[in-house]
């Protein structure tokens, strides 16, 4: 959604802390289901696949601490 207008009102949190925490959220969800695809990959012994969605897994978790890291520093004022 791209606005001008900020929303923080709304929600309580500052649109660009709101998109910090969509992001860390997304980036786990995201690591959560390539789980899911790894094992249909394995189940299929693809492991061309497998080893690709656990890259990209590893990415997702990797989002998720920077992301976390950047969120937690913020929030505690710094």
């Amino acid at each position: 959604m791209t606005s001008s207008t900020e929303t923080g009102g709304v929600t309580g949190t500052p649109d660009k802390d709101y998109n910090l925490i969509w992001y860390v959220e997304a980036c786990l969800n995201n690591a959560l289901r390539l789980e899911s695809y790894i094992q249909d990959a394995e189940r299929e012994k693809d492991s061309e696949v497998a080893d690709l969605f656990r890259k990209a897994q590893a990415d997702s978790r990797k989002g998720a601490e920077l992301g976390k890291d950047l969120l937690r520093t913020r929030l505690n004022g710094g």
